[in-house]
């Protein structure tokens, strides 16, 4: 078996420090002469040129660092990291960059020095040497980030041509080369680099009233900096959608970010028409790429432990390992013998004018079939779309789904084709569940608290209902169920689970007995036929990653206050959420609600003990980017009646 070796590098400027790093390299135990299998950890946390792996022979380990050089970085096997800016994992979402509206205050923001006193480039003032031991003869060497003299001049160009923008009376522009205060007496930073203006609260203000941030490298011989990642940080950080004019940088974790999701690359050539290109962005497309850019910020750079498991991951996604699996939440039984104490068995209601679909004995969802080839087939779409590449669920929504030829030929896969594939309405169409997707089944979930007749009736309304799997009650009520509760048996088995404590959060927990990829959660008091509740289930199949479901509200932005949303229950040709108290969803978004969502949202829940099903709602459509399907029940109003209706 095959070990991956991490090693942990500082940067240090002492006297022969390269030459003792190389020598400390080669003593490691396992290093073999060439280092193979390793991996060179070298994460800064401060602005720094310091390149100690440069000039060593670092044979095939793999370098991890924030500088590189581009003569130096070997793509597709070393690996541009993040600074750890930021040590904390967690930080305030009362932070968060506000989306709308797409344009700011200003169009595009730039401040950064380069020259001294703002002198105009020449071989006189842009010499800067890096001072570093040579490897060989010990002698001082000039190094290879030396300003030349084409790229002086680049430099005069490029500041002229962004002073023009200054002249355009359309948009307001935030050009600024005579930094009151800089990084440029930092020694490192002169002529190599444009030096960071002010400090970081007085960018943090720029940067919130910017619709694009510009981002430029000086240097062409450098690949990626401290300095560079700083800029490109803080506007994704703060919603500005970074513009950045360098083909030759390579950026963090390029390898499977899709940067240019959120980021603009150009050659720094294409500075004559950047006002040009950059007005023929939609507003749509702007704040796409400023929510991908908070999804990048939030998911790999935003933390330490951010930054540790995008390292990790990169690593697993290569050799094709698979993410760590979430675990399913214990479903310890309220009752000790497993069963209620008293049942009375239900009898089904026959109806043979209403035949819904067979009764099957209960089957699970198939999961963990696609283990590997998700790191594979769906590499692009998990890395770039949230939660993000760190968890292996059971199965996602956006499994693909086999042909439609398949539910002909290859019935061996579960397929029912209605009337045998002939077609059908009525009796043959309820008689097979039919679409794209195997046969399948579903599990109620149902939350009750303190209301023990109201759940036994509700119980008993199940008795018959086809392609049900199972019930799980989450017993919300502080006190276990009376000895001599009635519980009705019903043709599934029904689940009664012991909760921790009274959480509105708890109808959405993974729990480890659910077994099937549909979850329809409902309302001990919900009343709903059973042809309604299999018109939902069939709706659902064929639109698996969204929210289906029968009640319906409605929220938008409060225009008269502006300090919220309004949120409407009363009928409406309007919807954008459907309450959870009767609804179907995939049990992937159970693992993303409980354990990946902030805990900040589900502490809400709890403080209020009330709209946990308008978190669920917009976290189904934050990662789909959909609204949710509202489904009719036979007494769905008809909205001829409405006063306003034509």
């Amino acid at each position: 078996m095959a070990c991956i070796y991490l090693v942990c590098v500082g940067d240090s400027t002492a006297k022969g420090a390269v030459a003792k790093l190389e020598t400390n390299l080669n003593k490691l135990p396992n290093w073999n002469g060439d280092g193979r299998n390793h991996v060179l950890l070298n994460l800064q946390r401060y602005e720094t040129l310091s390149n100690n792996l440069k000039n060593t022979d670092t044979g095939r380990a793999i370098v991890v660092q924030t500088n590189f050089e581009t003569n130096q970085f070997r793509a597709g096997f070393d690996i541009v990291a993040p600074m750890l800016l930021n040590l904390d994992s967690k930080f305030d979402w009362k932070d968060t960059p506000i989306q709308v509206p797409a344009l700011r205050t200003y169009f595009l923001t730039f401040q950064g020095k380069s020259f001294s006193n703002n002198m105009a480039p020449s071989e006189d003032n842009v010499a800067f040497i890096n001072v570093e031991q040579n490897n060989v003869n010990g002698k001082q060497v000039k190094a290879d980030l030396t300003l030349t003299k084409e790229e002086a001049e680049e430099i005069l160009f490029m500041t002229e041509e962004l002073e023009k923008l200054k002249k355009i009376k359309e948009d307001k522009f935030f050009i600024d080369f005579m930094c009151t205060k800089s990084n440029f007496e930092v020694q490192e930073t002169q002529n190599v680099e444009w030096g960071l203006c002010g400090e970081h609260t007085e960018r943090v203000s720029t940067l919130q009233q910017s619709t694009f941030a510009l981002i430029l490298a000086t240097n062409n011989s450098i690949a990626f900096s401290t300095h560079l990642y700083i800029r490109l940080y803080e506007a994704l950080r703060y919603g500005a959608i970074p513009v950045i004019l360098g083909e030759q940088i390579q950026l963090p974790f390029n390898e499977f970010i899709s940067w240019k999701k959120c980021a603009i690359i150009l050659p720094k050539s294409r500075i004559t028409e950047l006002y040009f290109f950059l007005k023929t962005i939609s507003d749509k497309d702007i704040l796409s790429m400023r929510r991908q850019g908070w999804f990048v910020w939030s998911t790999y750079l935003s933390s330490t432990e951010a930054v540790t498991n995008t390292l990790l991951a990169t690593i697993r996604t290569r050799l094709s390992i698979p993410a760590s699996i979430l675990p399913s939440e214990p479903s310890p039984n309220i009752f000790s013998s497993g069963h209620p104490k008293k049942e009375e068995k239900i009898k089904v209601a026959v109806d043979p004018e209403e035949l819904l679909g067979p009764i099957d004995p209960p089957f699970a969802s198939p999961k963990y079939l696609r283990n590997f080839t998700t790191t594979i087939v769906d590499q692009e779409y998990i890395w770039n779309n949230p939660p993000g590449p760190q968890y292996l669920f059971p199965s996602l929504p956006n499994d693909p789904l086999l042909p439609t030829d398949a539910r002909f030929i290859g019935s061996q896969h579960g397929f029912r084709p209605i009337g045998g594939g002939v077609g059908g309405a009525g009796k043959e169409f309820q008689e097979a569940i039919g679409g794209n997707v195997p046969r399948e089944q579903f599990t109620i979930v149902m939350l009750t608290y303190e209301r023990e007749k109201v759940l036994m009736s509700a119980l008993e309304r199940l008795v018959g209902l086809p392609y049900l799997n199972k019930v799980i009650v989450v017993w919300n009520s502080p006190e276990p169920p009376k000895d001599d509760l009635l519980w009705p048996r019903i043709h599934v088995p029904i689940k009664v689970i012991k909760t921790k404590k009274n959480s509105l959060n708890n109808r959405f927990l993974p729990y480890d007995e659910i077994e099937t990829d549909a979850l329809l959660s409902i309302d001990d008091d919900a009343h709903l036929r059973h042809d309604e509740i299999l018109f939902g289930f069939r709706v659902w199949r064929e639109a698996r990653d969204r929210i289906v479901g029968f009640p319906g509200r409605f929220h938008a932005w409060d225009l008269s206050n502006k300090d919220g949303f309004l949120y409407n229950s009363n009928y409406s040709c309007e919807l954008s959420m459907v309450l959870t108290g009767a609804a179907f969803f995939h049990k992937y978004y159970s693992y993303v609600y409980s354990y990946i969502m902030p805990k900040v949202i589900r502490d809400k829940v709890d403080e209020y003990i009330n709209c946990e099903d308008i978190a669920m709602n917009f976290l189904v459509s934050h990662i789909t980017r959909k609204p949710p399907i509202k489904v009719c029940t036979r007494h769905c109003y008809d909205l001829s009646s409405l006063p306003y209706h034509s």
